[in-house]
């Protein structure tokens, strides 16, 4: 891993210390962090992140700073539901754990159970229908 790489994992490990079933692999280029075995990030060599979001809020969050499509090479984007935050984006932890809470609301949405709140890099059970 890049030294840009190490600290953006170390960072996104600190904001998602409580979450029960974390693992790190290789893929897409960079350390890819899956909680509840579905990827919600990965860092990219250049300190940037690719980041698993709401298909259904994708135009929305590209309207973010240092928000693009993300593209599995030159051309070939990966379609609604990745987008990749610049380096400059995420340098503060506020900025970061707005993105991981984004990315953990979609996780909780698709492997069910916890759900993030927003910028605080901590989690709340989330309320069933019908309760």
């Amino acid at each position: 891993m890049t030294p840009e790489q190490t600290s953006l994992v170390e960072r996104v490990r600190s904001l998602i210390a409580d979450e029960p079933l974390v693992r790190e692999v290789s893929m897409f280029g960079g350390r890819s962090v899956m909680v509840n075995e579905k990827m919600i990030v990965s860092a990219l060599k250049n300190g940037g992140l690719l980041v698993r979001v709401d298909a259904g809020r994708h135009d929305e969050l590209l309207e973010r700073p240092g928000a693009v499509q993300a593209e599995m090479g030159p051309g070939r984007d990966m379609g609604p539901g990745w987008i990749e935050v610049s380096a400059e984006a995420i340098s503060d932890d506020e900025r970061l754990s707005s993105w991981i809470g984004i990315a953990m609301d979609h996780n909780r949405t698709v492997t069910g159970g916890l759900a993030h709140t927003p910028g605080t890099g901590s989690a709340r059970l989330r309320d069933k229908p019908g309760s």
